[in-house]
């Protein structure tokens, strides 16, 4: 036992590790990428009746009137520790993590996204386990009754669910729960501090419909993932030793089947943290998908590249979170790492 935890202690140490230079590595990735991009950032910051003079004095508040290894170097600098932008009366502290500053917003990127994000949080958690849970009960039940009408009509309904675009699920959620039987509301999100009650209310419907394609999928993974697990020789073994199916399925095949689902929740909900762009959209609730949309319209590069680098983060740090539960999950990873 004490073996098994120091493995598992220096695998965690050793993910950690990876995960900062991974981390490092899409800083500058994505800082040199939207620097290749064929736009002057300072003229759509500054806008569109603006003089050289005002360009110039833009692009010296941002910084771009520097090397682009210094430009670098400030970037990276200020996601770890912090920086400043301009001097003087016209100084703006930017604290760590200093995803950059908005000039057309005139506020720092990491405030942008403190402000929407929670929004986002709430409709990418909420619908996360919505379809966890109705994607792991629906492939269990599948694959218990393999060859029935339940099976059937469950694989027949996640063809349904895979195909549906989420811009058309939102819709005709829309029409039918919001307008037609008047059940639901649409739209308008409602702080947790203000109303919980209320808060829920709201994003009862949106987390249907981002749950809809979704649960399709995990009913399809769950089910092909414990129909494997079943055929296993240890299962036969235990069957053969007498053991009740009951006990047989969750000892055994489900505490196997349910790891590969668990990697796969991690990092599908670590891509929607960053922005669940089409659903933010048709309810019109102003989360990180709604920011980098309105960015990208803009022109505002600063906003789009701390949004990107903010998303990537999430999505190393899902991954990170799933490697050590997989870890504590099932030791046997951390002896073949």
């Amino acid at each position: 036992m004490t073996l098994l935890r120091g493995r598992t202690v220096r695998y965690v140490a050793r993910r950690l590790a990876s995960t900062l230079v991974v981390l490092l590595v899409i800083a500058t990735l994505s800082f040199v990428i939207f620097q290749l991009l064929p736009s002057d950032v300072s003229q759509a910051s500054c806008g569109k009746p603006c003089t050289a003079q005002r360009r110039a004095e833009v692009r010296q508040f941002l910084g771009y009137d520097h090397s682009v290894l210094v430009q670098l170097w400030d970037f990276v600098r200020g996601v770890v520790v912090g920086r400043s932008y301009g001097e003087g009366g016209a100084r703006v502290d930017c604290s760590a993590p200093c995803f950059g500053y908005s000039f057309r917003l005139s506020d720092t990127v990491a405030s942008l996204i403190g402000q929407r994000f929670p929004i986002t949080a709430s409709i990418a958690v909420g619908g996360a386990l919505v379809w966890l849970f109705a994607g792991v009960v629906g492939g269990v039940v599948a694959a218990l009754r393999r060859g029935t009408a339940l099976d059937r009509a469950a694989l027949a309904s996640t063809v349904v669910g895979v195909s549906a675009p989420t811009y058309l699920v939102g819709l005709a959620g829309i029409y039918l729960l919001g307008f037609k039987l008047d059940v639901l509301p649409v739209g308008n999100y409602v702080p947790f501090t203000a109303s919980p009650g209320q808060w829920a209310y709201h994003l009862v419907l949106p987390w249907l419909v981002i749950a809809f394609t979704e649960a399709a999928i995990y009913t399809r993974f769950t089910r092909s993932q414990l129909l494997e697990t079943m055929s296993e020789d240890y299962v036969r073994t235990a069957r053969a030793k007498g053991l009740r199916e009951r006990r047989v399925v969750v000892r055994h095949g489900l505490r196997n089947a349910l790891l590969p689902v668990v990697t796969l929740f991690g990092l599908d909900l670590g891509v929607l943290l960053g922005g669940a762009v089409i659903t933010e959209k048709i309810f019109s609730m102003q989360g990180l998908g709604a920011l980098l949309v309105d960015s990208i319209n803009n022109l505002d590069l600063p906003v789009v590249l701390g949004i990107t680098l903010f998303s990537a983060v999430l999505i190393v740090l899902a991954n990170l979170v799933v490697d050590i539960a997989y870890a504590v999950l099932d030791p046997r990873i951390t002896e073949s790492a």
